[in-house]
């Protein structure tokens, strides 16, 4: 007996069963959604050792000049046309002018390529073009966002046939179909499977000729751009019970592409997502017959509708909603900065109170980690990576991030942000708060069962390999490949321990760091924070197997931990792409202390909880001999992030590069906020000289020739264009209330028995 068969036999063997009872089988949905994409730096961070040097190396996201021509022409005229406060009380939707002009420039067209008359844009420039109108208009954002995402469009290009693609794609690129997508109904949000859309196959007329189709019966809800739909993608679940395809009667979840004039399909009315009056609604199917022809990518492609969704989202969620979010991050930066610095209290701009620096530098940090990961994500798909982890990842982290800047927006802006009206710049930014949170995969979901959950089959550079041997129907085969693979991971991880060990009893010090890049210290800490993430991920797969998918809160822990490093080196790549710009370095080193700190607390929430307590001790021992790291960013990182945003200077303009602040509207809230901020800024040494010399009196001053005539005009003109920036809206009461002629009656009543009183 060689020794390959002795270890089969004798050891690969007993642990090949065990590891069968542990281990649930893979289910058709998962092994599709774990099929969907590929593997990218995820993989990377799983081995325990990324490569930093071949992240560094790689090319940045960039435009093309046609498509940085299209961002400065078609782009800028539609953010000009656009205004959220119009469209939320007044219009309700587009008008008809937009609509005209998104045809026109072929907007909806931007990812279809241009032997169909499309765009043919990389995905980047795709990212850049959601951002930048999103800065403008969310409702305009989401129009032009979905058609370019997961929709017919996308879904055409992957997996449609010749004919499907030579008749739709033209169409849909100049807007002659309005396309929609319907996935979501009652019984099915997250829970695909779940699903009560049925497909029958059956004979039925279609066309006047009897033919082999599917009978429909449906109904889908929250389908942005439903009402407006003149084609539908739809997701349903197929059965064949009289076996006319030969395979079965389940056939499994399926896409179907039909216009929504065919025969038993109608529209519902509108949903209203938060007066964020983007058309949204439900949509209904009875008895609708369409022939198999109508399934996405013919009879051959019955049954791959849930792969072909994944395979869509793995690239769609790395771009639509990040962009989005990059885009209100941006904002609240500009917005927030500049107004804590024209906002004065106690004749103090409200920005040199610490307790506004605090969330003011968290709101400049989620706007610089934001883009750079997207930036970096689309760079990654543009290379033609599909990474559906990294997509998850970013789903989840910069719609979460972006919540938090608006909500500390709001915070600092006080009563100036509650007030609705066209002066609030940010009310729109709060409404769509929670449709990103929601849509492409709940955040809950995306944060507690995907990004670790399936990271760890999908990026683990062995354990899907596993899990398949485990699953081979063939016991022999099976185990020959489960004892190949289960001994080099075995070989993997021993390693991983070992380069744990060293580069935490070191404190990070002689951990690799890439060889052409600046601020090795940030990249060595990410580097033992890897090696760590790898042990425990290992540890955490072994002790819990099977029952590690129940364990929804220590599956999000290792997932935050995975996301920090990602979202950590995506910050570091940024400063070397920007040219290692030396007055962003107080935010990078805010946003690297911060993504430590938040890994320790991911850390020692894994490790209090984990059951199996010797892996807990051990990866206690090896990685954080001297307790896990609980740095945070001092007082002084924190005011040099928050002042950024308030001085002038090329890092504040680096921080929010094209977003729209309303440079084409004649005029626009933050048009007027920049306006204030430019004036204030520039007239700082006048201020200072009033306060040394401690005159407060204008007037006076003006007198005693302590200001000349030029600086007097000076002041009071930035002063105007304050109070013009720190009013808020009010509006005639018998525009806003239907009531005003009763309250105006009471109002009038109550006089006489004021005066009696």
């Amino acid at each position: 007996m060689s020794f390959r068969e002795f270890r089969r036999d004798r050891l690969s063997k007993p642990i090949f069963g065990w590891a069968k009872g542990i281990m649930p089988p893979i289910s058709d949905t998962e092994r599709d959604a774990i099929d969907a994409g590929t593997v990218w730096w995820d993989g990377e961070i799983f081995t325990g050792t990324p490569d930093w040097d071949k992240l560094v190396a790689m090319p940045p996201a960039s435009l093309s000049a046609e498509e940085q021509a299209f961002m400065e022409g078609p782009v800028r005229e539609l953010c000009a046309m656009v205004d959220d406060w119009k469209l939320a009380w007044e219009d309700r939707d587009l008008p008809r002018p937009v609509w005209d002009f998104l045809r026109e420039k072929k907007f909806f067209g931007m990812i279809i390529p241009k032997k169909y008359g499309g765009l043919g844009f990389s995905n980047t420039a795709h990212s850049e073009v959601v951002r930048t109108i999103s800065s403008a208009s969310v409702v305009a954002g989401v129009t032009v966002m979905v058609p370019n995402s997961l929709g017919p469009g996308e879904l055409l290009m992957h997996f449609g046939t010749d004919e499907q693609r030579d008749h739709w794609l033209p169409r849909l690129a100049d807007g002659r179909e309005i396309p929609c997508f319907g996935l979501t109904s009652p019984e099915a949000g997250s829970d695909a499977a779940a699903m009560t859309d049925t497909g029958v196959v059956e004979y039925g007329e279609h066309e006047g000729e009897r033919v082999l189709g599917i009978r429909l019966n449906f109904e889908k809800r929250y389908i942005t751009l439903g009402p407006v739909a003149t084609v539908m993608g739809l997701a349903f679940k197929l059965s064949d019970p009289e076996n006319h395809l030969g395979a079965g009667e389940d056939r499994g979840i399926t896409v179907g592409l039909l216009p929504t004039s065919t025969p038993g399909v109608s529209h519902g009315d509108r949903h209203i997502p938060l007066l964020n009056h983007f058309q949204n609604g439900p949509l209904y199917g009875k008895d609708v017959f369409i022939p198999l022809d109508w399934v996405l990518g013919g009879p051959e492609r019955v049954g791959q509708g849930w792969k072909m969704l994944m395979t869509a989202l793995a690239a769609g969620r790395g771009i639509s909603l990040p962009s989005q979010s990059a885009a209100s991050a941006g904002i609240c930066a500009r917005a927030t900065g500049a107004y804590a610095r024209v906002r004065t209290q106690f004749n103090v701009p409200i920005g040199k109170f610490e307790g506004i620096q605090e969330p003011l530098a968290e709101i400049a940090a989620n706007a610089y980690q934001i883009d750079a990961a997207r930036r970096l994500t689309v760079a990654a798909l543009d290379e033609g990576h599909k990474p559906s982890v990294i997509s998850a990842i970013m789903k989840f982290h910069a719609t979460d991030r972006m919540r938090r800047s608006i909500e500390h927006a709001m915070d600092i802006h006080g009563g100036k942000a509650i007030i609705d009206g066209p002066k609030n710049y940010l009310g729109a930014q709060y409404r769509s708060v929670p449709i990103g949170i929601t849509v492409e995969g709940a955040n809950i979901l995306t944060r507690n069962l995907m990004i670790f959950g399936q990271g760890a089959i999908r990026s683990h550079p062995y354990m899907l390999k596993e899990l398949l041997a485990l699953s081979d129907e063939d016991q022999k085969r099976g185990l020959e490949e489960f004892d190949r693979q289960f001994w080099h991971h075995a070989g993997h991880s021993a390693l991983n321990a070992l380069r744990t060990f060293v580069r935490g009893w070191t404190g990070g010090l002689i951990a690799p760091a890439p060889r052409k890049a600046a601020l090795s210290g940030h990249w060595r800490q990410l580097s033992r924070y890897a090696a760590a993430f790898a042990l425990l991920s290992d540890l955490a797969l072994l002790t819990l197997g099977g029952a590690l998918k129940r364990k929804e809160m220590l599956s999000a822990r290792l997932g935050d931990i995975l996301a920090e490093i990602y979202l950590g080196a995506a910050v570091l790549k940024r400063f070397e792409d920007e040219g290692r710009q030396e007055a962003d370095r107080p935010l990078v080193d805010y946003v690297m202390v911060r993504g430590r700190q938040r890994m320790g607390v991911a850390f020692r929430g894994v490790l209090a909880n984990l059951q199996a307590r010797w892996a807990a001790w051990l990866v206690r021992a090896l990685a954080f001999p001297l307790g896990v790291p609980n740095p945070e960013p001092s007082d002084s990182e924190r005011t040099r992030a928050a002042e950024m945003l308030m001085e002038r200077g090329s890092q504040r303009d680096r921080l929010t590069p094209d977003l729209y602040f309303g440079q084409g509207h004649q005029s626009h809230a933050l048009k007027d906020l920049e306006h204030a901020f430019d004036l204030l800024t520039a007239i700082a040494p006048i201020e200072k000289k009033l306060r040394d010399a401690k005159v407060r009196d204008l007037d006076r001053a003006t007198e005693t020739g302590l200001l000349s005539a030029d600086e007097r005009r000076r002041l009071d003109e930035a002063r105007a264009a304050v109070a013009k920036v720190i009013a808020v809206d009010a509006f005639p009461m018998a525009e806003v209330s239907p009531l005003a002629d009763l309250h105006e009656t009471r109002e009038h009543r109550s006089e006489p028995r004021q005066a009696a009183e």
